[in-house]
């Protein structure tokens, strides 16, 4: 019964530890809130019949070849202004004043430093555009003429950098003259004041708008454990609607003063962030044009009248970039509000995030997020020490007293209650917990599964290297037995895709394993035996750090439970 319970409790753990995130998703899904009926105009790129794939996932080559001349052939020709900051590349196109090619500097498609820069925005003319604009719309349709996608500007000399805004400006020839001047920072933060100065002799009322358009739907990568679609700070709550729940035609309406709203994919983010202390009216929309969906988030600003011989500014901020965790925490310190929850830490947020801080505290103490999981995982331990040490000692006398269970099995080989009976009595006597190895195996799940979630959504993670041939802790091992580790010259299937490090993780698996209590009956025995080999096929498909958290732990574990059993003879 006792060997019975801890297969039990092991099966669930595994159990727990793939499926309670999904069952989270469905028990508190996303609900559509219901606004105003915002009308912000809607981009006029064209929509061609191919599907997109979100960036930072196109395959590098002939693939990212392609892409780059797709690209250059988009942008030749056409006026535009330079983007050039420590961390964006890019143009800005004086046709619409659009923001529509932006690739990012320091993050390239593949671990080769190399391979081309993470491309984040493409123009219309490319195969998934992906593009941002930001305008006025007259209050009474068609009473003024407002710039729009066809307007040409005329924009200042110089690249735009961190240290030289750049001013576009437009006379409408009806008395208003629009000007807009961009700054950027550092990082990926756009700033754009909008300003309109009626030289005419009659009021004018207009309305600010920003949107953000992305044809086709992207592959996203995260399934049931990252969210990744249209997302916003709204109302006071976060929004976030998958491509999949957003019905063609049927936009989702939003009333806010304030906050954000944009699409976030796995690592990196586009978001308009208006003024904070102004209501405005926003949207999630999806439609479809030649059977290509074509999804938009925007926002409507409020209604304001320019008197003859005045002036009236509107700022709107345009984030555009990686979604770093210090940076985003510093945007929202800064007054953009819940700006950090762009990452997708999940429902225990409170346990994910505080130890993602932790390895990156440790990361920069010793320079390797390998060594800081290995360092996070002997803290854990450490932690956890005492309960540990009494499962252990639990165990201890569990296994001194197999002999003595087999006694009471052959002294009762047909009385199953009369054995279970003695059994718990003798427990009793020696204070042993037939339960005690669950322990170890279940106090370590909200670590595991932490330290998942944080391999899976930080950026930080992304292309961190360890020692050997791990060059990227959050994807797979990429060597395999199956070709001896590289020595043989091909390529195995996914199947065969087991690699050192799950290896070394089953064979620690296996070696704690053997200082457990072994099953009396011979069927839970075997079923014992295949828990290493089955967990070493299920790891080797998961990220590499944690694959390297859970050997060194059993490492760890194999040395605590060696000595105290060895202190109490059983070793």
């Amino acid at each position: 019964m006792e060997q019975r319970n801890l297969l039990i409790a092991i099966v669930l753990s595994v159990g727990i530890l793939i499926g309670f995130q999904f069952v989270f998703q469905r028990l508190h899904p996303t609900v559509p809130h219901v606004g105003s009926e915002a009308t912000a105009p809607a981009t006029q790129s064209t929509a061609p019949g191919a599907t997109a794939v979100a960036p930072g996932t196109a395959a590098p080559g002939a693939v990212a070849a392609k892409a780059a001349e797709s690209l250059q052939a988009a942008i030749t020709g056409q006026p535009r202004v330079k983007i050039d900051t420590p961390r964006l590349h890019g143009t800005i196109a004086l046709t619409g004043a659009r923001f529509d090619d932006l690739t990012l500097a320091k993050y390239h498609e593949t671990v080769d430093p190399k391979s081309p820069e993470v491309l984040l925005l493409s123009p219309p003319g490319t195969a998934n555009p992906y593009l941002a604009e930001f305008g006025w719309v007259a209050a009474e349709p068609g009473a003024v003429k407002v710039p729009g996608p066809d307007t040409v500007w005329k924009a200042s000399d110089g690249a735009l950098t961190p240290s030289n805004p750049v001013t576009l400006t437009w006379d409408n020839g009806q008395g208003l003259v629009f000007t807009r001047t961009i700054s950027v920072d550092p990082y990926y933060m756009f700033t754009i004041h909008d300003e309109v100065h009626n030289t005419g002799s009659a009021p004018v009322k207009l309305l600010p708008y920003g949107l953000i358009s992305r044809t086709g739907t992207p592959q996203v990568a995260g399934y049931y454990i990252l969210f990744e679609g249209l997302i916003g700070y709204l109302d006071g709550s976060l929004q976030e609607v998958k491509y999949s729940s957003l019905s063609a035609g049927q936009p989702i309406d939003y009333t806010s003063t304030g906050g954000w709203l944009g699409f976030t994919d796995k690592y990196w983010l586009t978001s308009l962030i208006p003024a904070q202390s102004e209501p405005v009216k926003a949207r999630f929309t999806r439609t479809q044009e030649n059977g290509v969906d074509r999804y938009q988030t925007d926002y409507l600003g409020s209604a304001i009248a320019v008197a003859p011989n005045a002036t009236h500014t509107v700022t709107t901020r345009f984030f555009a970039g990686a979604k770093e965790v210090d940076l985003l925490d510093g945007y929202a310190a800064s007054g953009i509000p819940r700006f950090d929850r762009a990452i997708d830490f999940g429902w225990f947020y409170f346990l994910t995030k505080p130890i993602f801080l932790v390895l990156q505290f440790f990361d920069r103490l010793l320079g390797n997020f390998g060594l800081a999981i290995l360092l996070l995982t002997l803290c854990a331990k450490l932690l956890f020490f005492p309960l540990a040490n009494k499962s252990y000692q639990a165990m201890s006398k569990m296994k001194l007293l197999q002999p003595e269970i087999q006694k009471l099995r052959e002294r009762f080989p047909d009385d199953k209650a009369r054995q279970q009976q003695e059994m718990m009595g003798l427990y009793k006597r020696v204070g042993a917990n037939p339960l005690a190895g669950c322990l170890p195996i279940v106090i370590q799940i909200p670590v595991f599964f932490s330290l998942y979630k944080v391999l899976f959504v930080t950026l930080e993670m992304r292309h961190a290297p360890f020692f050997g041939w791990i060059h990227d802790l959050s994807a797979p091992d990429p060597t395999s037995f199956a070709n001896l580790f590289g020595l043989l010259p091909f390529t195995p299937p996914s199947i065969l895709m087991i690699g050192a490090w799950p290896l070394i993780m089953g064979l620690t698996m296996f070696l704690q394993q053997k200082l457990n209590p072994q099953p009396v009956d011979p069927v839970q025995a075997r079923m014992f035996m295949i828990l290493p080999v089955v967990f070493t096929y299920m790891l080797a498909h998961f990220p590499a750090g944690l694959v390297i958290y859970w050997a060194w732990n059993n490492s760890l574990s194999i040395g605590q439970q060696w000595v105290i059993m060895r202190r109490a003879g059983a070793a």
